[in-house]
């Protein structure tokens, strides 16, 4: 059925474009935009505080690669130092939105390249800042209440905009929601345990003890993944979800450490109110009566190019498959690693493992345990003994600098003991394969023994 227009002259249909590129009140955006890069600006100063750069960038001899990024390596000297406040910069002038297109560039190349300097630090919020920066380069989340913007009438930002950072929030929740819909988790594991560490809490830590306690958590958690996104988006809802919300992050802060990722959270739920909410809300706060709304202006400029539109649809479909590509391997991902990181599977699994390295000689066919202590750190240790990718790094770093020492390739056997969610001990790898023989590889590992 045609539509028609008042008076009975056809209506023009709205294309997909028209409706992505509509103008909409720029101010949700630019709250997000503010909140975001002020969470920033405090976590480069704990990291200063702490002495994280020195700890886990500075002092390591040996960093754990990337596929594909073994090319990248630490600033020599002071020059991570000199980084961090590049980016420390960067956040700022995101947050007042001065220069912000190259702020944005700026903060999601320094931010990208500090996340990629050691596997052994991965953190799932990290991993959520470098695409959130990117975005931000895209994004013209600078239209509203920035310096650069002072006095400008353009107060429009573009819808697609804004379900952009919607849709990259709300994978967030939704696949973590789906990766708890696994046979550990849906019995308490390793909720149970985490729980039980906090038995000397005041007044609640009792409670952590018993398992109706450890059910209600998990399969809570599961809820809230699952149902957090609808409820934000229905109006009805979204006041009563957002109270969940805040709630839900702050006991993390409590029960976990997972630094600023529940504060990024927070701020990102702000998105999924009306885009204009800040300005109704300043207006209650000032007592201001006015029913006059804020017509957003400045649409000319919000249409996207073609090559734009690609480049966005191709980032959203990686969005959506990537998370799923531990079904390419055969096994339990928690057990394998494989397909386990960039897929949103938070605080899914409890992996206690130690490794020992045998290197024997190709010639005399003599054999000695190599120590671990010269090469790595022990928090990079305990990282490494229970994912198997990075023990294979480390089994060829090891081959790779005894050939350097006595001139020939040793072979190295890794004998590996893991628990997984409060199993028994097992063999994580086949200690009967020459680790020095294999090459990483975004295959199926066939030296990984499978869970039993």
């Amino acid at each position: 059925m045609q539509a028609h227009a008042v008076g009975g002259a056809p209506a023009t249909p709205v294309s997909a474009r028209s409706r992505l590129s509509a103008p909409i009140d720029g101010a949700s955006v630019a709250i997000f935009r503010m909140a975001f890069g002020a969470i920033m600006c405090w976590e480069v100063a704990r990291y200063v505080e702490y002495g994280w750069i020195q700890h886990y960038y500075i002092t390591p001899s040996f960093h754990f690669h990337y596929y594909g990024f073994e090319w990248i390596r630490p600033w020599p000297g002071r020059g991570m130092f000199v980084h961090f406040a590049v980016l420390a910069l960067a956040s700022a002038l995101i947050m007042a939105g001065v220069w912000y297109r190259a702020a944005a560039v700026v903060f999601a190349v320094a931010v990208t390249y500090v996340f990629l300097l050691d596997q052994a630090r991965y953190l799932n919020h990290m991993y959520l800042i470098c695409l959130v920066g990117f975005l931000l380069t895209v994004v013209p989340a600078d239209r509203v209440w920035s310096l650069s913007h002072r006095g400008s009438r353009d107060r429009a930002v573009p819808v697609w905009s804004l379900w952009l950072l919607r849709f990259q929030f709300g994978i967030v929740y939704i696949y973590a929601g789906v990766a708890k819909l696994n046979p550990d988790w849906l019995r308490g594991e390793p909720l149970r345990s985490w729980l039980a560490e906090h038995a000397r809490a005041p007044f609640v830590g009792t409670l952590f003890l018993h398992e109706p306690t450890v059910y209600v958590f998990a399969y809570g958690a599961l809820l809230f993944d699952l149902l957090i996104v609808p409820a934000l988006l229905w109006r009805r809802t979204r006041p009563y979800a957002f109270a969940v919300a805040c709630g839900f992050h702050l006991m993390n802060t409590q029960l976990f450490t997972i630094g600023i990722f529940p504060y990024v959270m927070i701020a990102a739920t702000t998105l999924f109110f009306d885009p204009a909410w800040p300005r109704r809300l300043s207006r209650r706060l000032l007592r201001e009566h006015s029913t006059t709304s804020v017509e957003p202006s400045g649409a000319g400029s919000l249409t996207l190019s073609r090559f734009a539109r690609a480049g966005l649809a191709v980032y959203v479909v990686v969005q959506l498959l990537v998370p799923f590509r531990h079904w390419l391997y055969p096994g339990d991902v928690h057990w394998t690693e494989e397909g386990h990181r960039f897929s949103w599977r938070m605080k899914l699994r409890d992996k206690d493992a130690r490794a020992a390295f045998i290197a024997v000689d190709p010639v005399t066919l003599t054999d000695h345990e190599v120590a671990w202590q010269p090469y790595l750190a022990t928090w990079q240790y305990r990282e490494m003994s229970s994912r198997p990718d990075m023990i294979l790094q480390f089994a060829n770093a090891i081959a790779a600098d005894l050939q350097h020492r006595t001139g020939r390739r040793p072979r190295i056997h890794a004998v590996v003991w893991a628990s997984l969610n409060n199993r028994s001990p097992q063999l994580l790898l086949d200690p009967a394969v020459d680790l020095a023989a294999q090459r990483p590889s975004l295959r199926r590992a066939t030296w990984i023994r499978p869970l039993e």
